[in-house]
């Protein structure tokens, strides 16, 4: 049966949370956390990408556009997620959802979603973000040849054709932080960017580092990880779980998070998924 648990007693407690006044954990115990608020009872609805790719879900050789594997950084994550919610992994459901459909006011008809959203307070007009899970730093990938081979520094990108994609941070981050001296490139997907790098219409392309790790290894294999690029300010850009705006179980998963991140599981999960090591050079500003 679904039901929407906006009690007074949540309501005071995302109140007291907004103040500053509660942690996390003191947050989640006033919203019952015990009993988690889902849509559905004794399910936790899960959406996220209408493709998932790895490194962040469907990771395993048979896995790809599986997320019910568990396999992948955001997969395992689910699943551990769901663990300290009280929940076994035959009660996790998934369904799937455009990205930039479900970032806007109203009434969802699942969770969480988990797809890389990075939490902006423009998104958080309309819609509510757990905790960070995962700090973001953005990458240029290029060929051994490409004008952007040998780029130590934002200044020696300036004549570099730039691509990225369109809705992601990594072409915010392209257009206002290195703002190249031509135009950066849009495409409508990460799919499209690289089409675009394999017939020459750009020299570079920008992604988050796990996806460009991802890109070099499996599908532009004649490219490379030029470098991680310079953090654009002193606040780091973190991943989000995206919420419908005023949903109590916020603060369940912020002190589920809170806890998967004191005992070394978050940290394990990054390590397993995400850093594939390699000698990589940061540029610099």
């Amino acid at each position: 049966m679904k039901k929407r648990l906006f009690t007074i007693v949540a309501a005071a407690g995302l109140i007291a949370a907004a103040c500053g006044s509660d942690t996390a954990e003191d947050a989640a115990a006033e919203v019952d956390c015990d009993t988690p608020p889902v849509v559905t009872d004794g399910q936790l609805t899960v959406a996220t990408g209408e493709t998932v790719f790895p490194p962040w879900m469907g990771a395993g050789a048979d896995d790809f556009d599986d997320p019910s594997t568990g396999t992948g950084y955001e997969g395992a994550l689910v699943f551990a997620l769901a663990e300290e919610l009280g929940f076994t992994a035959d009660q996790v459901t998934f369904v799937r959802t455009g990205f930039d459909e479900v970032i806007a006011p109203g009434e969802k008809d699942w969770d969480f979603n988990i797809q890389q959203y990075s939490i902006t307070a423009e998104r958080d007009e309309v819609v509510d973000f757990s905790d960070g899970y995962y700090q973001v730093e953005q990458a240029i990938i290029g060929a051994a040849d490409s004008p952007a081979a040998g780029a130590s520094s934002l200044a020696d990108l300036a004549d570099v054709r730039i691509g990225a994609a369109i809705g992601t941070t990594s072409l915010d981050y392209a257009e206002s932080v290195i703002a190249p001296n031509s135009d950066v490139q849009v495409y409508d997907d990460n799919a499209a960017a690289k089409a675009a790098f394999d017939a020459g219409q750009v020299d570079a392309i920008v992604f988050d580092v796990p996806t460009a790790y991802f890109i070099t290894a499996v599908e532009i294999t004649d490219a490379s990880i030029i470098g991680v690029l310079p953090r654009a300010d002193d606040a780091p850009e973190e991943l989000g779980m995206l919420f419908e705006e005023g949903n109590p179980l916020v603060s369940c998963v912020n002190a589920a998070l809170a806890t998967l991140r004191d005992n070394g599981t978050i940290e394990s999960l990054e390590d397993a998924w995400l850093n594939q090591g390699g000698d990589i050079p940061s540029l610099g500003n």
